[in-house]
């Protein structure tokens, strides 16, 4: 069950990262809307669940997809307030703000860890 669980994660990975490229460098494909749609709503939710550890799966889940559809209507709202709407800069703005969430995931973890090894020293 767990190496099921594994492959789709990297499936939908893979597909996430075929969907920025696709947007980036503006590659015609029949799977573009799919790819690009797929990419806007699991990168940003992704990175919040991420950090939602310890928590009830279906809460997370719910804040997740909550969150990642709130942020890509707020940056579409402030693209469009600005007059500066660019499809590849909203993408190009989600991938470094789930990869910030990534990095804020990472180092959150770690410190938890080392918490963890230095009470079990003790």
């Amino acid at each position: 069950m767990l190496k099921h669980r594994r492959a789709l994660a990297w499936l939908l990975a893979l597909a996430c990262i075929a969907g920025a490229v696709v947007a980036l460098f503006d590659i015609e494909t029949p799977l573009r809307p799919f790819l690009i749609s797929l990419f806007l709503l699991v990168v940003p939710g992704a990175a919040v669940v991420g950090l939602l550890r310890d928590r009830d799966p279906l809460a997370a889940l719910s804040v997740g997809a909550a969150a990642s559809l709130v942020l890509n209507v707020l940056l579409a709202q402030a693209m469009l307030l600005f007059n500066a709407w660019s499809p590849r800069a909203g993408v190009a703005t989600v991938a470094v703000l789930g990869g910030f969430m990534y990095v804020l995931r990472v180092l959150y973890r770690g410190k938890s860890m080392q918490t963890e090894q230095g009470a079990r020293a003790r």
